[in-house]
C-alpha cells in the first residue's frame, strides 16, 4: 500500500507539491524531510489560511510515508480556537484522499482535541467524519475521549459517549471496557467493576494485560495485597504480559502495608529477565522507600542496584550518594 512506502521513496510530484508549501512558508526545502518537517509546514499553511496547501499537504504525507503525528495538529489551540477554524480543518479533512489518509487525519485531530479538553468539539468532528463518505468510524476514534473522561472520573459523560458510539453504529471494544474497569477499580467501586466484567464476558472478550492492570490496581487500592497477588499468578500461569504498571501498583501496596521484606521478594521474583524491567522494578521500590522515608531500606535497594550494574534515575542516584558519603563520613569519625 502506498502509505506503507519507505520514508526516503518520495515522488517527483510530492517534492513539487512541497516546494510550493516551501516557497510560502519561507523555509528551505530539506533533501530528507521528516515528520516533524511536514508538521511545522502543516502549521505554516493552516496558520496563514491556505486550507487548500493543507490538503494537500496532509495527502502527500501519507503518500510518502509519514504518517501523521501527536503534532500533525498543534497548531490548534486553547489560544486561537475558535468553531469557525475547527469547521474549516474539518472540512478540509472531508476532501482528503478517501481511506486510511482521511480517516487518520481525523483520528489524529480527535487526538489533539482531547489533548486540549475539548470532549464536546472532539465529539462534533466524529459526527462530522460519521457523514463523510468511506471514512467508517471505528472504536480507536473513541478512545482518546474515553481515556480523557474516565480518567477525570467524568463516568455519566463517559457512558453517554458510549450511547452515541451505539447510536453511530460502533460497537464498544475491549480497550473501552477497559478504560471503564481502571476508572471503577481506581475509586473502589466494586459492584460497577464487576458489572463491567460481566459485560466483557457476555461479548466474549478475553482479559488483557490491562484488564489485569485494572483488577491488581484495585485490589491493591483497598488493601487486598493477597487478593491482587492471586491475579497476578494467574496473569504468569495464562502467560499474560504485565504491564510495568501493575508491578507498581503491587510494591505500592505492599509498601503501605509496612512489608519491606515482601515488597523486596516480590522485586527479586520477577528481576534477572529484562534489564529494562529490573531498572523500572528496583527503581520504583527505591523511589517509594525514600518517598516513605525509610532511609535505611532505600539504601540497601538502591546499593543492590548499584551490584547489578543497574542505571538509577537522576534524583536517585543523588540520594543514594548523599547518603553514602553520609556512612562513609561517620565509619571514618569512628575509627577516629
Amino acid at each position: 500500500m502506498s502509505f506503507l512506502r519507505k520514508h526516503f521513496n518520495i515522488s517527483f510530484n510530492s517534492l513539487s507539491t512541497l516546494r510550493g508549501f516551501t516557497t510560502l512558508t519561507s523555509k528551505p526545502f530539506p533533501d530528507n524531510p521528516t515528520a516533524t518537517y511536514y508538521d511545522n509546514v502543516a502549521a505554516d499553511v493552516a496558520n496563514s489560511g491556505d486550507f487548500d496547501s493543507l490538503r494537500d499537504l496532509l495527502n502527500k504525507r501519507i503518500q510518502d510515508g509519514f504518517f501523521n503525528t501527536k503534532r500533525t495538529f498543534s497548531f490548534i489551540t486553547n489560544t486561537n480556537f475558535s468553531p469557525s477554524f475547527l469547521n474549516d480543518v474539518v472540512t478540509t479533512l472531508s476532501h482528503l484522499n478517501p481511506g486510511f489518509t482521511r480517516r487518520n487525519a481525523f483520528d489524529s485531530l480527535v487526538t489533539r482535541l482531547c489533548k486540549l479538553r475539548r470532549v464536546d468539539d472532539a465529539l462534533h468532528v466524529i459526527e462530522s467524519m460519521s457523514r463523510v463518505g468511506d471514512c467508517n468510524l471505528s472504536p480507536c476514534t473513541f478512545h482518546p475521549i474515553l481515556n480523557l473522561l474516565t480518567r477525570e472520573k467524568s463516568l455519566d459523560h463517559a457512558q453517554r459517549v458510549v450511547e452515541s458510539m451505539t447510536r453511530l453504529g460502533v460497537p464498544l471494544d475491549l480497550a473501552g471496557h477497559n478504560f471503564f474497569l481502571t476508572a471503577h477499580c481506581f475509586i473502589g467501586d466494586v459492584n460497577a467493576a464487576v458489572g463491567v466484567l460481566e459485560k466483557m464476558e457476555e461479548k466474549g472478550f478475553c482479559p488483557d494485560a490491562r484488564t489485569y492492570d485494572a483488577l491488581v490496581l484495585g485490589a491493591c487500592r483497598k488493601g487486598k495485597v493477597d487478593c491482587a497477588m492471586v491475579v497476578v499468578r494467574r496473569m504468569v500461569d495464562d502467560g499474560v504480559p504485565m504491564l510495568y504498571s501493575t508491578h507498581m501498583h503491587v510494591i505500592e501496596g505492599l509498601l503501605k502495608m509496612n512489608c519491606f521484606e515482601e515488597a523486596m521478594k516480590y522485586v527479586r521474583c520477577f528481576s534477572g529477565k529484562d534489564k529494562a524491567l529490573d531498572c523500572e522494578l528496583f527503581g520504583c521500590l527505591g523511589s517509594k522507600l525514600v518517598g516513605f522515608n525509610r532511609v535505611k531500606e532505600a539504601m540497601f535497594v538502591l546499593g543492590e542496584m548499584e551490584k547489578r550494574g543497574l542505571l538509577m534515575g537522576y534524583k536517585l542516584k543523588n540520594f543514594y550518594e548523599m547518603n553514602l558519603r553520609e556512612e562513609n563520613d561517620g565509619k571514618l569519625l569512628k575509627e577516629l
